[in-house]
């Protein structure tokens, strides 16, 4: 029995050392994990934002008037790619889609606080020639307009694909991780939520094996139920969302009403 007991608790050590090098190794790579830096393949007319850790480059579609739309891309997206689609949605809108710190040839490493801090940045410059600034986050991006549209004056806000947090969604999927205590980049946008004031329209997908249903509904409860609608796209995944032919109708209903 005392070498069965010796047995036992030497595997427990060892399990226990294991699921600390596996945590350790999870804290130090979690960035690499969450972010996937992708190049600009499109060649697009470009702004630059300075920041401390260099130039940030915006994919650009210049239009005079009072409507402005920023794209927020997900963790893997070269949001060059979305420039004319979103120029033929929307013709008469000035579109701004920000490449990611280490994303596109913008320069320096992403990382939750800097990315919300060069959306505002964005939002400051743009604002400052059109009135109407709206905003559209897709997956990873939706955690940086929440927050965006919590602390500007956003005039409307879509979110594709939004989670209540990353921490949310990876304790989910790893619940035998600490995830509350390793996560540095939590996007937690349940947090943020409350203080929106711009109408917004959350879009989900149905067969989503990303973002679970659950994680999209506490969202969704958190932010100011006079201000939001959500549309489902059942028949979608978390990726091929913006392929369904009923997309691009929802966007731009949404987007194309007065303002209010």
């Amino acid at each position: 029995m005392r070498t069965l007991l010796r047995l036992a608790l030497r595997l427990v050590y060892l399990a226990f050392i294991a699921w600390l090098i596996v945590c350790a190794g999870i804290y130090v790579m979690q960035r690499q994990m969450l972010y996937l830096p992708q190049p600009r393949q499109v060649a697009t007319p470009l702004l630059t934002l300075p920041t401390p850790a260099g130039d940030v480059l915006v994919s650009v579609k210049e239009q005079a008037g009072a409507d402005a739309l920023l794209y927020f891309g997900g963790n893997a997206e070269d949001v060059s790619f979305a420039l004319d689609e979103l120029a033929r949605l929307f013709p008469k809108h000035a579109l701004y889609l920000l490449h990611y710190r280490g994303y596109g040839g913008s320069a320096g490493e992403p990382g939750e606080a800097a990315l919300v801090a060069d959306a505002q940045s964005l939002f400051d410059t743009v604002h400052t020639r059109h009135a109407n600034v709206a905003v559209i986050g897709r997956s990873l991006g939706s955690g940086i307009a929440v927050q965006l549209a919590a602390s500007r004056p956003v005039r409307r806000l879509v979110l594709v694909t939004p989670f209540d947090s990353i921490e949310a969604v990876a304790a989910r999927f790893y619940p035998w991780l600490p995830v509350r205590w390793l996560l540095k980049d939590s996007f937690d946008s349940v947090a943020h939520a409350p203080r929106v004031t711009a109408p917004t329209l959350v879009l989900s997908a149905g067969r989503d094996q990303v973002v679970p249903a659950d994680n999209t509904r506490r969202l969704l409860e958190r932010l100011p139920p006079a201000l939001v609608a959500h549309r489902a796209f059942p028949e979608a995944d978390h990726d091929d969302i913006a392929g369904d032919a009923a997309y691009g109708a929802a966007l731009t209903k949404f987007l194309r009403a007065a303002p209010e």
